[in-house]
């Protein structure tokens, strides 16, 4: 089997992987319902995920350094399966919150893992592309797993996505024992290590820019059911249908984004397709209560904010080449971080203002980070420059000499 069609393997197994994380915004109403809680202290159930995730996640990689990369995919997915189980074994809100922690653990531990294993199965000069074959597989939980499982939990019990997902995490877990050569474990980075980095200001400011993109992103996300439901007034099957071609875009935006990277650069494509996300943003605020004009936008949407990520992935991999799994660590944790902000602020902006505002306060942050990647690429330019020029004056006054 080739490397290529190894890292489709990953991609596949990502989808499962993303099935789970996701699928909660596609059916926060009916969890909220069920579990007797407001939409937004149901969309709290994200927040926690995204903490869990965030500070789980870089101390198991320290922890696991030393683990065999395909053993690794194994335990995680193993866990992964626990976790699932779990919601359809117990009930209560409490056994819910437990659920999402352990399946935020596993998760982060075979993301990183999956994102370094493709990178190193990837030929030189492809990496973006492999990246974003991973992000792929994510975005595929968008196009069938999230608008699925919104059928799914119309006709049944919500609780039967998570049984079903964990069974498929199994046959998941035999997939990569048989696709993935084993690779080897890395050095042991102790976590002050990690967070030594974030001293570096290029890298600081790189993860910066996740942060107020994915907190933009989060914000809408995670509310976009009761949105769409509630504010541009479509049905249940109109919800699921718009889910479905929000992710079929996102597919497209994740390829274009990696292709866009590999060929014209990270600069151009993450500050273009950030300033796409937030014109859309603004633009669904403006006709959030027309669904002919919504439906296209989500599309537009998912399309220019799934575009940003394998770029922002391979930029912060060239800033330290050295240390591609910290660096993956870190972006994931800053990434979750995000999600769990732009969950907490979209509850307090549903609960205090309106649901219909979220929207305007998701462009804002987008924009944010459009600003601060345009500003760092600028410097990053000047510094180049500046760094040639002395370069040349030394060449020159060694010839002279």
């Amino acid at each position: 089997m080739s490397n290529s069609l190894k890292i489709y393997m990953l991609a596949i197994v990502s989808f499962l992987v993303g099935t789970s994380e996701f699928i909660i915004a596609g059916i926060l109403d009916k969890v909220a319902d069920d579990i007797g809680v407001s939409v937004s202290a149901a969309g709290q159930l994200i927040t926690v995920f995204s903490l869990a995730y965030a500070f789980g996640t870089p101390f198991l990689m320290a922890v696991t350094a030393r683990v065999e990369r395909r053993k690794l995919l194994l335990y995680s997915l193993f866990f992964f399966v626990i976790g699932n189980g779990l919601v359809l074994a117990f009930s209560g809100f409490e056994f819910l919150i437990g659920s999402r922690i352990l399946l935020a653990l596993s998760t982060g531990v075979f993301v990183v893992t999956a994102l370094t294993v493709a990178s190193k199965l990837a030929p030189a000069g492809k990496q973006g592309s492999a990246i974003a074959t991973l992000v792929m597989g994510f975005s595929t939980s968008l196009i069938i797993g999230v608008p699925l499982g919104r059928v799914i939990a119309s006709a049944y019990d919500w609780k039967l996505l998570f049984g079903g997902i964990g069974i498929l995490g199994l046959f998941a877990m035999l997939i990569i024992y048989r696709t993935i050569p084993h690779t080897e474990s890395e050095q042991p980075v102790p976590i002050r290590h990690q967070l030594a980095l974030l001293k570096q200001p290029k890298i600081a400011i790189a993860l910066s820019v996740t942060f107020f993109w994915i907190g933009g992103y989060s914000i809408v996300y995670t509310y976009i059911s009761p949105f769409l439901l509630g504010i541009t007034g479509m049905s249940e099957k109109g919800v699921s249908i718009g889910l479905f071609a929000f992710g079929i875009f996102s597919l497209f935006g994740s390829k274009l984004g990696g292709f866009s990277t590999d060929r014209w650069g990270a600069p151009r494509t993450l500050i273009s397709g950030m300033l796409l996300h937030a014109g859309t943003l603004v633009l669904l605020s403006l006709a959030a209560h027309s669904p002919a004009i919504v439906f296209p936008l989500l599309m537009l949407w998912s399309f220019s904010a799934w575009s940003s990520g394998p770029t922002q992935q391979y930029h912060l991999i060239s800033l330290a080449p050295e240390a591609s799994g910290i660096m993956l660590s870190l972006n994931s944790s800053v990434l979750q971080l995000a999600m769990a902000a732009g969950a907490g602020i979209g509850g307090v902006i549903v609960e205090q203002v309106s649901l219909a505002s979220i929207s305007w306060i998701g462009a804002a942050g987008v924009t944010v980070s459009a600003a601060i990647a345009a500003a760092s690429f600028g410097m990053s330019r000047t510094r180049s420059r500046s760094l040639q020029e002395k370069l040349k004056d030394k060449s020159l006054s060694k010839v002279g000499v």
